[in-house]
């Protein structure tokens, strides 16, 4: 038997082009303690975060394989939450750029994001229809609000009341109280989907946007509470009912929400999403049109002096219409008009004309008034606008636009140069040159839509071939065009040098081939004598059909053209004649190549097969079925058999065309992949799709086993993450926040594994102590086994200690419920012991709590650990009373230095920063606050 072939693995090595992802948000983030001069934006599966200053990227969070979706930055500006498309959300750490926090409770994509205003919850919605509160500090899903019944498309704190709010495509706004985790009101005002909802001036209103061009606005208040009653507002269980708009006038019920009125967009279509300032000053909101229009929501001073305004100019108006028809009694009602509307308490400030739609925005407001407004547009750009809010007459000016960092349309074709440095890519608008190491942009050239794209000998100049059949020739250096050949009447599909590298071949839409020569001429353009690089029309080949591929033997003796009607015809490169005809695809060849030993060709169909044909007589080798859609690219490894495609389905493989095997599945595009290149000396692979990402991938010195890729892939199919939501078994109603992971089921086998090892060491100990007492000399105790040594733990106790703390917190209670109920015995029995030592007091009460809640009847009813409980009970109560008193005795200490230190120095400790900062805030109000009332009288 012989050795098995070994492939080496191609592994990521960057991605380029992308500034950011249509499909997450953007968002403000503080580094260096700078504010509004960095914002974070999605990036595929990573997070780039812009400095917008030098508009240059100041940090990339990497992720995994998963698609950001929408991501939030915590209230204490250090941590930055990313929501997935496989359900998953991360906390990173914006200093460290590394993830702290990893989160598993939804079935399908992240859709929003929040935190509390103290930064400990995190909520989070889903396409699933539930909506799961984390607590970032233990790590650990708290609750699952599940009643909506389509995708939630945002949802808010309160910052006063332990409440969430809550909109859904299902056109329902639900109110939770987090308390009870029950839905206490509904509003069902809303004729079609809810969109997007914000809360402005201190949860005083609650705006939501629809389908329509209306901004709801809803008045939230709180029921007064009785004099010989408390504040029902703390316990909202004692008033739990599904309220909607018509009975919110209800006066036992502890939240009034009533509609306000509306504020009429100026866009057209729904609302695609709508954010305000952390303040709740100002509300922004866009459309499906290409502005950003913006509100400034008053404060009670404030619109109680426009409110008086308006008094004002309406009784002038009567009395100078008095004067003018004396004889008529009639007058206006004014009765109606006396009280605080919308038209008081809002501004509509001027809105932001766009380019292009925008997909995302966020805003911060600045201490002297200065909005700024971050946007990304679907175009593949960032912006950063400037709005003066204060000013009567202000209008947004752009401080920065992030533009040449990649292409504003998806890209079609992409090539490496001969010393494998330089990429060329080519899209709707433009050709940009890249710098593979660096993954830097160095040259755009501005040019109608490109098909294909190819370095000419000696890497100084580009040929691009254009949509409408011209041919262009580019200068690297200069980053100009140099001429524009009409070598087609239609699509220029394909364009390959010839293999003496003094020509080049094109296929085009008119179904011809034509054959060019390189010659340098003398530019009159520029007026000196310098040749530039030319192309002469040497022959024509005429075909029958349209031309979509044209490839050249390496040997330099064929020329093989991919028809529109679904074959490949060969021909002889010297006199043109007829070779072959390779026929067998049911749907048009869109690519092929042929190997470097001229003894293969690889073809790629939209019927999504791959053939492999022989040169010498045409025949099939073989038929691989690749790829879920029409494969789009494929090309040989130099010198070798190795060939990759790629598809529409956005996968990239790797192939062996002479065993017939797919050795890899690289991470491929969201979306269509359009194209890949492979580099000459086959090192690196290059791909590009309609995410708008070129995807760069490197030979390892990891070696690939087939069997296991296929395991894996077999793995991943059968998805070891059920998707389920987990129910606790016996109490229906009981949903945990989490899911079952490979981490989970991986922490349930290391805690069977550890109980296990512990019993049979155990037993070896008993055996040692009898054998000890049955002989008179000292005998040697049993050696740990292995792993528990590894763990570096003495006893069964350091080992079960050891090994739970290394379980991930969010995949603890998972893994708990995966354990049968034998091995949940064996591990309450040895909890007593350690809560007994003292430390960890806080895991080993979380354990045996939710261990008693999820197998409550078959415990109670079990004789044999009635002692054990009660020695938990007892323990459980004394450690956790050790520990109150710890804390006590901590902080009344601290108390006392405190006061030492005062009364020796003279200064009180932390009460003068806090007192000169309320002190600076309050005068920072009233400046404001005296600004535009000025503004308003004017």
């Amino acid at each position: 038997m012989g050795l098995t072939k070994q492939y080496l693995r191609y592994i990521p090595a960057g991605n380029f082009n992308i500034i950011a992802s249509q499909s997450c948000n953007v968002v403000f983030v503080t580094l260096e303690g700078q504010e509004g001069r960095f914002i974070a934006v999605g990036a595929c599966e990573h997070i780039i975060i812009w400095d917008l200053r030098i508009g240059e990227k100041a940090q990339v969070l990497p992720g995994e394989k998963a698609v950001v979706s929408v991501i939030c930055a915590s209230p204490n500006k250090r941590h930055l939450a990313a929501g997935y498309s496989d359900g998953t959300v991360q906390i990173y750490d914006l200093k460290s750029a590394e993830v702290i926090s990893t989160f598993s409770g939804h079935r399908s994509e992240v859709t929003s994001l929040i935190y509390d205003g103290f930064g400990h919850k995190l909520a989070s919605g889903s396409k699933d229809t539930d909506i799961i509160v984390w607590d970032t500090v233990a790590e650990v899903g708290l609750c699952r609000l599940s009643g909506h019944h389509g995708a939630i498309t945002q949802i808010q704190f309160m910052s006063q009341y332990n409440i969430l709010i809550s909109g859904s495509k299902d056109s329902f706004v639900k109110f939770w109280d987090l308390d009870t985790q029950h839905c206490f009101k509904t509003l069902t005002g809303h004729q079609t989907e809810v969109w997007t909802l914000a809360l402005m001036k201190d949860d005083q209103y609650l705006v939501t946007g629809c389908g329509d061009a209306e901004l709801r606005v809803w008045k939230l208040s709180q029921r007064d509470p009785d004099s010989n009653q408390k504040n029902i507002i703390g316990n909202l269980s004692t008033a739990l009912a599904l309220t909607s708009l018509e009975d919110s006038d209800d006066p036992t019920h502890p939240l009034q929400c009533f509609k306000a009125g509306a504020l009429l967009r100026g866009g057209r279509g729904r609302v695609v999403s709508m954010y305000s300032d952390p303040s709740g000053q100002v509300l922004g909101c866009h459309g499906t049109d290409m502005q950003i229009e913006l509100f400034q929501f008053y404060s009670d001073e404030e619109a109680k002096l426009r409110l008086n305004k308006r008094l004002k100019k309406e009784r002038k108006k009567i009395k100078n219409k008095d004067k003018m028809e004396p004889d008529q009694d009639e007058t206006p009602n004014t009765q109606d008009n006396t009280q605080l509307s919308l038209r008081d308490e809002v501004k509509r400030l001027p809105s932001i004309k766009l380019a292009d739609k925008p997909k995302s925005f966020h805003l911060v407001l600045g201490s002297g008034g200065e909005l700024r407004i971050a946007l990304s547009l679907s175009n593949n750009t960032v912006e950063l606008y400037s709005v003066q809010s204060f000013a009567k007459e202000s209008e947004a000016k752009c401080l920065r636009s992030i533009v040449s960092h990649g292409h504003h349309s998806e890209v079609r074709a992409v090539s490496f140069s001969s010393d494998n440095l330089a990429i060329v890519s080519g899209s709707a608008e433009s050709v940009k040159l890249w710098n593979r190491p660096s993954q830097a942009c160095l040259r755009t050239v501005a040019t109608d839509y490109v098909l294909c794209t190819v370095f000419a000998p000696g890497d100084r100049h580009v040929l691009a071939g254009l949509k409408n059949g011209n041919l262009l020739i580019i200068d690297i250096a200069s980053g100009d065009i140099l001429e524009e050949i009409p070598a087609h009447t239609t699509e220029l599909w394909s364009v390959t040098l010839t293999t003496d590298l003094r020509g080049c071949i094109t296929g085009g839409g008119d179904k011809t081939v034509k054959f060019w020569q390189f010659e340098l001429i003398v530019d009159e353009k520029s007026g000196s004598k310098a040749k530039v690089l030319s192309l002469i029309h040497t022959k024509t080949l005429k075909l029958e059909d349209t031309v979509l591929c044209v490839k050249l033997s390496p040997n330099g003796k064929f020329i093989a053209c991919a028809l529109l009607d679904s074959t490949v015809k060969i021909f002889f490169v010297d006199t043109l004649k007829f070779y072959l005809s390779l026929y067998g695809h049911k749907l048009p060849v869109l690519c092929m190549d042929i190997s470097s030993d001229s003894t293969l060709i690889a073809t790629g169909s939209a019927d999504r097969n791959v053939k492999i044909w022989g040169m010498d007589f045409g025949d099939c080798h073989k038929s691989i079925f690749a790829h879920d859609d029409s494969v789009t690219g494929l090309q040989f490894v130099s010198k070798t058999h190795y060939f990759f495609s790629c598809g529409k389905d956005g996968k990239v493989k790797e192939w062996d065309a002479d065993s017939y095997d797919k050795i890899v599945t690289l991470q491929g595009h969201v979306g269509e992949s359009r194209s890949l290149a492979v580099s000459p000396n086959g090192q690196f692979v290059v791909s590009c799709g309609a995410d708008r990402v070129l995807r760069l991938y490197e030979k390892s010195d990891q070696t690939v086993v087939l069997e296991d890729e296929r395991e894996q892939e077999r793995e991943d199919q059968e998805a070891l993450a059920t998707g389920d939501q987990t129910v606790v078994p016996g109490q229906p109603g009981l949903s945990l926040p989490s899911k079952r992971t490979v981490g989970s089921e991986k922490a349930a086998e290391s805690i069977l594994e550890c109980l296990e090892i512990c019993e049979k060491y155990r037993e070896q100990l008993v055996e040692h102590e009898a054998l000890q007492a049955a002989s008179s000399q000292q005998l040697a105790a049993p050696i740990p086994p292995p792993l528990m040594a590894a763990f570096n733990a003495k006893t069964p106790d350091d080992f079960l200690l050891e090994t739970i703390k290394r379980i991930r917190a969010s995949d603890l209670e998972e893994a708990l419920l995966i354990l049968p109920f034998s091995s949940v015995c064996e591990l309450l029995q040895m909890l007593p012991s350690l809560a007994a030592r003292g430390d960890h007091t806080e895991l080993v009460c979380k354990i045996s709590m939710f261990l008693l809640k999820l197998h409550h009847a078959p415990i109670v009813a079990n004789q044999a650990l009635f002692g054990t409980l009660q020695k938990l009970q007892k323990l459980g109560a004394e450690r956790v009373q050790e520990l109150r008193d710890l804390v006590g005795f901590n902080y009344f200490g601290m108390q006392f230095l405190q006061k030492e230190i005062e009364a020796a120095e003279g200064v009180q400790m932390f009460r003068d920063a806090t007192r000169e900062k309320s002190k600076g805030d309050k005068k920072r109000k009233q400046r404001e606050k005296l600004k535009r009332s000025i503004m308003v009288l004017s």
